[in-house]
């Protein structure tokens, strides 16, 4: 029975990465700091969780033993973390880095995080120029993508078969900021309207965990040394992904559209890229990675997740309420009330 190891898996690729391993007969291991994180039925199935901190090498060998076929860092941010990682990468028949798209960088030096939005010429390769790395703050919007870079850095030199995967905009039960719940409270609120900046044109590629993990067992069947793009084979922009989740909860909205120049509190959303990122996933394809399914197919799964979580199940403790530093400017319905008042019939 092979064996894999992923660290830091409660999260949404963890979940989907486990349960597609166990399904096809892996023995999995799965590192955390709280193992009620951990599905029930991953447990079932014969998951096992092992408290490891991150950030304790002693802890991640002593987890590690002997070795595994598959080694999976789902939360490798830095080069510190990278390097506390190459003891186990030595012993591992493959191992994947769960990176990021955004380490790449336009004609002008523009990444997803820069306060000027990139414009990429058209699907994002993976021979697109990256940000340079660094080892400032990775939790900063500079610091993200340069630590992501170092991190790459650090596991391709170390001559093993590491695998460095960039996904776009993750989604999958268990993510820790669901950018779904935007729509998906809305709906719970019955919200009588859904607003939209740019009339919903924004087009930022996501990447289904689902899809993440479909690739991820590519990579264990064929070991190497390569930068891979992992995302959705479709690219929806934000007026079709609102509209996939209202219909798969079976909810009515007016759709505000607001034109350009329109108030800035209104219609904000995760996916406002005025300049469409889309990751070609060519390479990934002519290895053998075929999706699980399109953003409407593999978004169910959070969706339900997120409904029954808002009802008290898994991961209820931490969904965001309109207070959210995040989510609350895209929640802001006061704002859209006093719009809706103003522009009543």
């Amino acid at each position: 029975m092979p064996r894999a190891f992923i660290v830091g898996g409660t999260g949404p690729i963890g979940r989907a990465t486990t349960r597609r391993l166990l399904a096809a007969g892996w023995q999995v291991d799965i590192t955390g700091r709280n193992p009620a994180h951990l599905p029930a039925d991953i447990a079932a199935a014969g998951g096992k969780f092992v408290v490891a901190e991150r950030d304790d090498p002693d802890q991640l060998l002593a987890a590690f033993g002997d070795g595994a076929d598959l080694l999976v860092d789902c939360i490798c941010y830095t080069a510190n973390h990278a390097t506390r990682l190459l003891p186990l990468v030595r012993d591992a028949g493959s191992t994947v880095m769960i990176s990021s798209k955004a380490v790449y960088v336009d004609s002008d030096g523009n990444h997803s995080n820069s306060d000027t939005a990139p414009h990429f010429d058209g699907p994002i390769s993976e021979t697109q120029p990256t940000i340079a790395p660094g080892d400032a703050d990775y939790t900063t919007r500079e610091g993200y993508g340069a630590n992501k870079v170092a991190a790459e850095q650090v596991l391709l030199d170390s001559g093993r078969p590491v695998t460095v995967l960039r996904p776009s905009k993750i989604h999958g039960a268990g993510a820790a900021r669901p950018r779904e719940w935007v729509y998906v409270k809305r709906v719970l609120d019955r919200r009588p309207a859904v607003f939209l900046a740019h009339r919903g044109a924004g087009v930022d590629h996501p990447s289904a965990a689902a899809n993440i993990a479909a690739l991820i067992e590519v990579v264990a069947a064929t070991p190497g040394q390569r930068i891979l793009n992992s995302a959705d084979p479709d690219a929806p922009s934000a007026l079709e992904i609102s509209r996939t989740i209202a219909r798969q909860l079976d909810h009515v909205w007016d759709e505000v559209l607001l034109d350009d120049g329109a108030d800035e509190t209104l219609g904000r959303h995760p996916w406002d890229a005025p300049h469409p990122i889309v990751l070609d996933m060519t390479l990934a394809s002519d290895l053998g990675y075929r999706p699980v399914g399109d953003y409407a197919t593999t978004v169910a799964d959070e969706v339900e997740w997120l409904v029954s979580a808002a009802c008290g199940g898994d991961g209820a403790e931490s969904l965001p309420g309109l207070d959210d530093a995040f989510f609350g400017p895209l929640l802001d319905y006061t704002a859209e009330n006093s719009y809706l008042a103003t522009h009543a019939n």
